[in-house]
C-alpha cells in the first residue's frame, strides 16, 4: 500500500498569502501575554463601532422610509387636486341641470321673492 505523503511546493512564501501573512504577523508584540490593561479600551472600543454601525441602519432605514412616504404624500397630493377638480366642475349650474333633468327638476326662471312680516 501507498503512503501518503506531503509534498512541498517549490514557490514558497512567494504566494499571496505567505506575504499577506509575513506582513500581518505579531508574534513580537505579545511576548509576554496579551497586555490586559488595555482590554476596557478595546471593548469600549468595539462597543461604540458597534452602536455606529446600528444607528448607521437605522438611519438608512428612515431616510428609506421618509423617501417612500414622500412619494405617497405626493401621490396622494394629486388625487386630492383631481378630485377637488371634479368637484368644482359638478357643482356648477349647468352641470347641476343636467344631473336633475331626469328626476323631472327644472330651473326657475321667476327670480326668488323676499317675504316680509309686519312688525307687531
Amino acid at each position: 500500500m501507498a503512503k501518503n505523503t506531503y509534498k512541498e511546493s517549490k514557490n514558497k512564501g512567494k504566494n499571496i498569502f505567505a506575504i499577506m501573512e509575513r506582513l500581518i504577523r505579531v508574534d513580537w508584540l505579545f511576548q509576554n501575554g496579551v497586555p490586559l490593561k488595555y482590554l476596557p479600551n478595546v471593548l469600549f472600543t468595539i462597543l461604540l463601532i458597534i452602536f455606529y454601525i446600528g444607528y448607521n441602519h437605522y438611519a438608512d432605514k428612515n431616510a428609506r422610509n421618509i423617501s417612500k412616504l414622500e412619494s405617497e404624500v405626493e401621490d396622494l397630493r394629486a388625487h386630492y387636486t383631481t378630485l377637488k377638480a371634479q368637484y368644482m366642475y359638478a357643482r356648477l349650474q349647468s352641470e347641476v341641470k343636467k344631473k336633475v333633468a331626469p328626476l323631472g327638476l327644472e330651473e326657475s326662471l321667476n327670480p326668488p321673492a323676499k317675504i316680509s312680516l309686519p312688525n307687531e
